[in-house]
């Protein structure tokens, strides 16, 4: 191990210039276009391929499972390719611009129903979705690592996350709001053509959005020229960077509770609840709003509860309790339904935009431990652990709904009622509750951060 404090810098004298708010508005528009795929996606897919698409649920969890674990992998290669991206607009800024019209393809690709038979059917959906999401690793990687060279600040960094993430839920709230209705409106009673030109819609707002974080944001911490690419010294010192282990951790039980909810929820109030469309787009619209305002306080629970560490662990469980009651429930009672989503929602809130800033803090973390710095490799744990848990609960929700005997588009029998609460229950809550004990193992403490910072900087000057 490299002794900390002979180190070699990896940045050099990065710019003290202060992001301004059309910078931090930009950036975060990134996020709104990410958002608008992966949300749609999670909320929206599992049921698409089931009660529109035709496959079981058992396929889709299958699907969902080997598609994503697949290009999970991807990402810490898309990381290293970042990484050694060379060109005059930075190395993440041009991925922004090369990958976004496969993006928007690809998106629509993956919402079209073929005329094929079953077996072509199913293969079509395994191919499109392994192509979407390389396609979104592609673009998504350079997206998140492009905060951890815009500032050197550690605070700033908090900042452009909750940026990022009022962007994020911008998105959310504007597939919660108008999916179903796009779905009704451009289809006209054909569900498979709703769904595509919705999702046609979608990837042309979010082409837009990615052009904008291209042209309106800048890198400002620089690898020096000196600093030679070594694969084998990034993966040995990756490795053996404990708080990105964790984070890993973290990030992919996150997304297991997270998918798990977010899938279940149609499913929950369209045969629990029994709910119209309108209901069901005012119960997501109205968690989205939520989560937005819980977005605002992250500077707030970092301070307040201790650092970002401890305001994780407090807020995941805090939801874990709160959403619980999602199985006793009663169907007919609809404001203690949207009453137990909303504050789920808004306790949520602060979560992924903490989750990123703590990333950035690993990158730094890494060059002051071991003398180099290997932003797009570390943000990849942050794509990595978001698909591989999105991929674990995705198939879980589709075999559980299929252990309780689901069958799309019929009055659901009593078992299956009973698995569509659980994954709106405390399938979620135990999740959270492991998810807040591996964050014991983040080991950036706010101390320790500010060390970092201030010996970073030090180096920088000389």
């Amino acid at each position: 191990m490299k002794s900390e404090s002979l180190a070699t810098p990896a940045v050099q004298n990065p710019t003290e210039e202060k992001i301004t708010l059309s910078e931090k508005i930009g950036y975060g528009l990134g996020d709104t276009a990410s958002v608008l795929y992966f949300h749609t996606f999670s909320q929206f897919l599992l049921i698409f391929y089931t009660d529109v698409y035709g496959l079981s649920a058992a396929a889709v969890g299958t699907l969902f499972l080997v598609t994503r674990v697949i290009d999970a992998v991807n990402d810490p290669l898309m990381g290293m390719i970042a990484d050694r991206t060379r060109s005059k607009h930075g190395k993440f800024r041009p991925w922004l611009r090369w990958m976004v019209v496969p993006y928007m393809a690809l998106g629509v690709l993956t919402f079209t129903v073929p005329d094929f038979g079953d077996t072509g059917k199913l293969i079509y959906a395994y191919i499109t979705y392994t192509l979407v999401g390389t396609v979104y690793t592609a673009i998504n990687i350079p997206y998140g690592a492009l905060m951890g060279v815009m500032t050197p600040q550690s605070e700033a960094r908090t900042e452009l996350a909750s940026f990022r993430f009022y962007g994020a839920y911008l998105a959310v709230n504007l597939v919660n709001l108008s999916m179903l209705y796009l779905v009704s409106v451009f289809g006209g009673g054909d569900e498979a053509a709703g769904y595509q030109r919705a999702i046609m819609l979608y990837a042309l707002i979010a082409g837009a959005l990615f052009m904008v974080v291209f042209y309106t944001t800048k890198e400002r911490v620089k690898t020096p020229e000196d600093q030679k690419s070594d694969l084998k010294e990034d993966l040995k010192d990756l490795v053996k960077n404990r708080p990105w282990l964790a984070i890993c951790g973290i990030g992919i039980l996150t997304l297991i509770w997270v998918s798990l909810r977010n899938a279940a929820i149609l499913y929950f109030m369209e045969y629990y609840v029994g709910a119209t469309k309108a209901l069901t787009t005012s119960f997501l619209f109205w968690g989205g709003i939520a989560t937005m305002v819980g977005v605002y306080f992250t500077k707030h629970s970092e301070r307040y509860l201790g650092g970002k560490k401890r305001a994780y662990i407090i807020l995941t469980l805090a939801v874990a309790v709160v959403t619980t009651p999602f199985y006793v429930v009663s169907p007919q009672n609809t404001a203690a339904i949207f009453a137990i989503h909303i504050a789920g929602s808004l306790l949520s809130g602060p979560l992924m935009p903490l989750f990123w800033s703590m990333i950035a803090d690993t990158a730094d973390y890494a060059e002051w431990k071991f003398g180099r710095r290997f932003t797009g490799l570390i943000f990849s744990a942050g794509t990595f652990s978001q698909k591989t848990g999105w991929a674990l609960g995705s198939a879980f929700g589709g075999y559980t709904l299929a252990y309780f005997g689901y069958v799309a588009n019929v009055e659901q029998t009593p078992d299956s009622i009973i698995g569509i609460k659980l994954l709106m229950s405390f399938g979620p809550a135990v999740l959270g509750g492991i998810a807040a004990i591996v964050t014991l193992f983040y080991g950036i403490t706010p101390q320790l951060a500010a060390r970092i910072e201030s010996e970073l900087k030090a180096r920088h000057e000389i």
